[in-house]
């Protein structure tokens, strides 16, 4: 392929914000283009998106980068795909109409069904049997198994609960006429033309079916949870031949080189290559991720071992803590007017010197890792008369701080692994306060690029080397990259032990509040 004259183009589908970016050979941003996407509420604990809107906003980023970047679609080399991961979805094999909209990875409906299921009779056994094994064998797959906690993160859970409200559609699975697809799968899918069906090894990994030890969907656990393994599509390299995109779709049959989730995508475009590597992405939710090396770390804290890319014989493995709340509470800072815009939100914080005793708990979905309790509540202690908005403002972003420090200490303590590197991403890290106070809490520098967008970079890193735009990762770490370094203040970590004491406390009382008893 003559690549002079050429770009990448990256589309990035998040859980709030759709982008797509057109880069050339020094990752300049030649166009761009962004759009916000709708996300729909239709009940309690319910968070859908409709496909045939999404689609249409696909098609529009897209189509409105290249027009900006004012080249034709013949001059796109490859393209590089990113998307929120557990977000999923069931259609008909035959006609592709969906059974139903997108499950989104922040649906938690299923809640009530991971309970049971986490109490229930087979997993009281499947645990200690898988010890037991974990102790013959020594093998770390048994040791996962043994301290499984089904979450409604996990597509597993909101699967089954989607197959108990609609039971035809269970029988129509067994009957191989359902396809099942994360968004990676379905975006391919369409862009094809109906053409190539399958997932990527990151994606895969972050359903929660898929078994990172063995790299294949769980049988195991497709038969004890009775969800019929067929309806899974095949998995293939983070960089491959996903096909071309329709001739009709842009007037041009433009490869489509890589696919992978959002935040591996983040991981791969800080070049964090090495075990040690530690990327913070700071966006709709927080996801502290830690490059383990080419074998997945077992957690008994809750820590969720993916993959993070597979190029030909490596494999890279991640251990992931996820907080469900970051820019969402920011976002709600807004539609209560305590700030007008997120950018505001440093300024007012810093009007006061301290929250004044408010404590803030970010949990609009519970508390993930190393909490671990769906059953939490958002929560606001300490409030008296005398508290003001930007009090309040401070509380929120201090407690994404703390959470921050939270997850980073156990999983530092689990795994064991020397921090190399710590980097950072995602709309909440332009908060200069929150990134100082998290450097402060965790004791490492933590850089962040001014290139914000990192997971659109890592997909267009992994696009471009699939066609070889870029020849290998040693290139990529030299390109050229703007750092803002946040380097920790022992002093202010000191003050600030006594007060993440307190929010502590804080935390534990939200615990368990959505529960019956």
């Amino acid at each position: 392929m003559n690549l002079e004259g050429k770009y990448i183009l990256s589309l990035d589908i998040g859980t709030s914000n759709m982008r797509c970016f057109i880069y050339d050979k020094q990752t300049n941003i030649k166009g761009r283009s962004q759009c916000r996407i709708k996300i729909l509420y239709p009940e309690p604990q319910a968070v859908e998106m409709n496909p045939d809107e999404l689609w249409e906003q696909i098609l529009g980023v897209m189509k409105e980068a290249i027009q900006s970047a004012s080249i034709t679609p013949d001059k796109i080399a490859s393209i590089g795909i990113s998307t929120q991961r557990g977000t999923f979805m069931l259609w008909d094999k035959e006609t592709g109409k969906p059974f139903h909209n997108f499950l989104v990875w922040q649906d938690t409906r299923g809640d009530a069904l991971s309970k049971s299921w986490n109490d229930s009779y087979t997993m009281k056994l499947i645990r200690p049997a898988s010890k037991g094994l974990h102790l013959v064998t020594q093998r770390k797959k048994f040791l996962a198994a043994a301290v499984l906690k089904f979450r409604t993160q996990h597509v597993s859970i909101r699967l089954l609960w989607l197959f108990n409200q609609y039971p035809d559609l269970k029988g129509l699975a067994k009957e191989g006429k359902v396809r099942f697809g994360t968004l990676d799968t379905w975006v391919v899918w369409k862009l094809s033309g109906g053409k190539v069906y399958t997932s990527e090894y990151s994606c895969a990994s972050s359903t929660g079916i898929y078994d990172p030890y063995i790299l294949d969907w769980s049988g195991f656990f497709c038969s004890v949870l009775n969800i019929p393994k067929e309806i899974f599509p095949p998995v293939i390299d983070t960089y491959d031949d996903y096909g071309v995109c329709e001739n009709n779709l842009f007037g041009y049959e433009i490869p489509i080189r890589a696919v992978v989730g959002d935040q591996q995508a983040a991981m791969f475009g800080q070049c964090c290559f090495e075990p040690g590597d530690v990327k913070l992405t700071l966006g709709t939710g927080a996801f502290l991720d830690l490059n383990v090396g080419d074998k997945p770390h077992t957690s008994v804290a809750g820590f969720y071992p993916i993959v993070g890319w597979k190029i030909g014989d490596k494999v890279v493995h991640l251990a992931e803590g996820s907080s469900n709340t970051a820019g969402d509470a920011v976002d709600w800072m807004k539609g209560m007017n305590f700030i007008k815009e997120p950018c505001e939100s440093d300024d007012i914080a810093n009007l006061v010197e301290t929250s004044e005793g408010v404590y803030f708990v970010p949990a609009f979905n519970g508390i993930q890792a190393p909490i671990n309790d769906y059953l939490a509540c958002g929560g606001m202690m300490g409030i008296t008369q005398n508290t003001k908005a930007p009090h309040i403002v401070r509380a929120v972003l201090e407690s994404l701080a703390f959470r921050n420090k939270q997850v980073f200490d156990s999983m530092v303590a689990e795994t064991s692994l020397k921090i190399k590197r710590f980097v950072c991403d995602g709309g909440v890290c332009a908060n200069k306060l929150v990134m100082q106070l998290t450097a402060d809490l965790v004791g490492q520098t933590i850089n962040r690029q001014e290139h914000g967008e990192m997971s659109a970079l890592g997909a267009a890193y992994l696009a471009g080397l699939a066609v070889g735009y870029w020849k290998n990762m040693e290139e990529l770490k030299s390109l050229p990259k703007q750092m803002k370094s946040f380097t920790p203040n022992e002093e202010n970590a000191k003050k600030y032990a006594p007060i993440m004491k307190h929010w502590c406390r804080a935390a534990k009382r939200s615990l368990n509040w959505y529960s019956d008893t």
